[in-house]
């Protein structure tokens, strides 16, 4: 982090913020007079939880709201003596990936995926400087070299579903950078990416700034990384400033309520302790998952193996919380559905509750069905957006034959929304009217409604607020200890699963690389793998 007294000059000097959207029956607020300002070389974070106003603020100074957003009359954005709020469309456009940039979170909606990744950064070095296509080409290439893309030469040749999570968001710093701007938006830059790809990737922004002098906006939700990057920091809420100042003032004395809850929400406590030896209720031998991968043309195509879950063995006790964590590509989702039966096995042996289940077909799988559930990482992918609440919680209950009518079904769904912390009256209401945390707690719901003994859980809270995972791991605890329930959690935010787990296993290439319970994994881990996982989660260090 960059401790320098700012200069005087501020890049971009935002005073009174203001931005409604047009709905139906009115208006909405989404900032109210938001006011700060960025300096070379100094990176401003932007905090808060989903719906605070700080895309909304971002896209303001970048001009990129939509025709329904109404910019107020006292807002006031000034960059090098001009007023951008209300500069021309044209005057904008030749800001706007020129002068000031922005990065957004997800860099696959963001690339064209029918264009090498050359041609689009051609694309924006030739919109702004006086090139020539070679040189153009000859500039992309260092681009990608400068944000240490490996073997750029043969990635500009590259489409983006060719690239990484990481790699794609490394192009993007590129394009952005492209015309060595004074200014950098990052929007949510590492929310999608692994613990260890967002160090590298924040690395990256933090040196390109020093090397550049740029000024940088960050917006996150990630306190962690604000505290290690951000030189100030500005906390919203409802589209209002709660907090500003130095990031270390802030950290150390938060004067606002809201912003003492935002630093005390990172996930805390321990797994409810277990009594003695549980019975196993998932055990795993040996399973092994096999992809045939194709490669080549459509007519000189040849396969080859992909051996995604090597030999594994695993336990899941009682009342336990298993943790499987890992980067993306380790094989855990592919590890947890084969055990769940929900994917092939390619060998292997699979217990549950003392039953052989590896070789039972889809038939003979049902019965066990109500007895395993599992909670996905998009609630609102996962839960249908036609159903009602009462038919989503209830359509389980229905199939497996639980309730005899449809008013104790009724009383069965209230029964699972109170256990899942939401009020019983939210029954005829839909997926869209609800917020993520909200529709998590649906999806737990439907699970819980059918009183199972063993939960798997697939990265349940990486798409949410701090906040509300806080509130989700608290109510997984709950539920584990009047119901005891199993859980198999799977996750790469190392932080939830010091909290939820009691033992962790540790992912990578398809094995098992370490084990152990986690206060053990996570406080001496052994291998270089698992150290960088740590570090990187605990420290943001590389």
């Amino acid at each position: 982090m960059n401790d320098m007294t700012p200069t005087p000059a501020p890049i971009i000097d935002a005073q009174r913020v203001g931005v409604t959207f047009a709905v139906d029956g009115g208006v909405v607020e989404a900032v109210r007079d938001v006011s700060f300002r960025l300096y070379p070389g100094q990176t401003t974070a932007l905090v808060g939880e989903s719906g605070s106003g700080k895309s909304v603020t971002a896209r303001a100074v970048m001009r990129l709201l939509s025709k329904r957003a109404q910019v107020a009359d006292a807002t006031r954005i000034l960059y090098a003596g001009k007023d951008m709020a209300h500069l021309s469309q044209k005057e904008m456009r030749h800001l706007r990936g020129n002068r000031i940039s922005m990065i957004f979170q997800e860099p696959m909606s963001s690339l064209n995926p029918v264009y090498r990744i050359g041609t689009q950064l051609v694309e924006v070095i030739m919109l702004h400087q006086r090139l020539s296509k070679k040189k153009a080409w000859a500039r992309a290439v260092e681009l990608l070299e400068e944000v240490r893309i490996p073997d750029p030469e043969a990635r500009v040749n590259q489409y983006p579903h060719q690239l990484s999570g990481g790699q794609r968001q490394r192009v993007m710093i590129a394009m952005a950078l492209a015309n060595r701007p004074d200014v950098l938006i990052a929007d949510e830059p590492t929310t999608a990416l692994d613990v260890t790809v967002q160090a590298e990737i924040l690395h990256l922004i933090d040196d390109l700034k020093e090397k550049f002098g740029m000024g940088v906006v960050l917006i996150t939700h990630d306190l962690t990384v604000v505290e290690q990057f951000a030189d100030h920091v500005v906390v919203m809420q409802h589209g209002e400033v709660r907090e500003e100042g130095p990031t270390k003032e802030v950290f150390a004395n938060p004067r606002h309520p809201y912003t003492r809850r935002l630093l005390a929400s990172d996930p805390k406590g321990i797994a409810n302790p277990l009594e003695g030896t549980p019975e196993p209720v998932l055990e795993g031998r040996g399973v092994r998952v096999e992809f045939m991968l194709r490669k080549g043309g459509a007519f000189r195509g040849t396969y080859s193996p992909l051996v995604a879950v090597d030999g594994l063995d695993l336990t899941v006790r009682r009342g336990e919380t298993l943790g499987l964590v890992g980067e993306s590509g380790s094989g855990k989702t592919t590890f947890g559905q084969a055990l769940l039966r929900l994917i092939h096995m390619d060998g292997g042996e699979v217990d549950f509750l003392g039953d052989r289940i590896e070789r039972k077909d889809r038939r003979q799988m049902r019965p066990l069905r109500s007895r395993m559930q599992i909670v996905f990482q998009d609630p609102f992918a996962s839960l249908n957006p036609r159903m009602s609440v009462r038919q989503i919680i209830e359509e389980g209950l229905i199939v497996n034959g639980i309730g005899r009518t449809g008013r104790e079904r009724f009383r069965l769904v209230q029964q699972a929304l109170r256990d899942a912390g939401l009020p019983d009256n939210i029954a005829h209401r839909f997926p869209h009217e609800f917020s993520g945390g909200q529709r998590q707690r649906i999806a737990i719901a439907r699970a819980v409604a059918l009183e199972p003994e063993f939960i798997l859980l697939d990265e349940p809270t990486s798409a949410l607020d701090l906040s509300v995972q806080a509130q989700i791991i608290e109510l997984l605890r709950k539920l584990q200890r009047e119901k005891g329930l199993s859980y198999l959690f799977i996750s790469h935010d190392l932080k939830v699963v010091r909290a939820l787990c009691h033992r962790v296993l540790v992912m990578q290439h398809g094995k098992i690389v370490e084990q152990g319970p986690v206060s053990e994994v996570l406080t001496n881990p052994r291998t270089d793998y698992t150290q960088r996982l740590v570090r990187a989660a605990f420290e943001i260090a590389t």
